[in-house]
C-alpha cells in the first residue's frame, strides 16, 4: 500500500497506461501491414499493365509491318503496266489507229 491506495489500484493504473501504449503500437503495425499491401496491390497491378502494354506495341509492330506489304501490294495491283497488259489480254483492248480516231468539236 502506498499512501492509502491499494497495490492493485496502482496495477491497473499502469496497465491502463501501458494498453494506449499497446493500442497505439498495434494500430501503427496495422498500419504498416496495409501499407504493405497497398504497395505489392500496385507494384503487381503495374507489372501486368505493363506487360500488357509490351503485348500491345508487339501487335501494333506487326499491324505496322502487315500494313506496309499491303501497300506495296497494292501498288504492285494498280500499276500501269499490269492494268494495260490485262486490258489487252483480257478485254482485247488496243490502241487506236490515227486514221480510227475522230475529234468531235462541241
Amino acid at each position: 500500500m502506498v499512501q492509502g491506495r491499494p497495490a492493485t489500484a496502482s496495477a491497473f493504473d499502469w496497465l491502463r497506461g501501458r494498453s494506449s501504449l499497446l493500442l497505439v503500437a498495434t494500430l501503427l503495425v496495422m498500419a504498416c501491414l496495409v501499407s504493405a499491401l497497398a504497395v505489392i496491390t500496385a507494384s503487381h497491378l503495374t507489372r501486368e499493365q505493363y506487360g500488357r502494354l509490351q503485348q500491345l506495341e508487339r501487335e501494333q509492330n506487326q499491324l505496322q509491318t502487315e500494313w506496309g506489304q499491303l501497300l506495296l501490294e497494292e501498288s504492285a495491283w494498280s500499276s500501269p503496266a499490269r492494268i494495260e497488259r490485262l486490258a489487252v489480254e483480257r478485254l482485247e483492248m488496243r490502241l487506236p489507229d490515227v486514221n480510227e480516231v475522230e475529234v468531235i468539236r462541241p
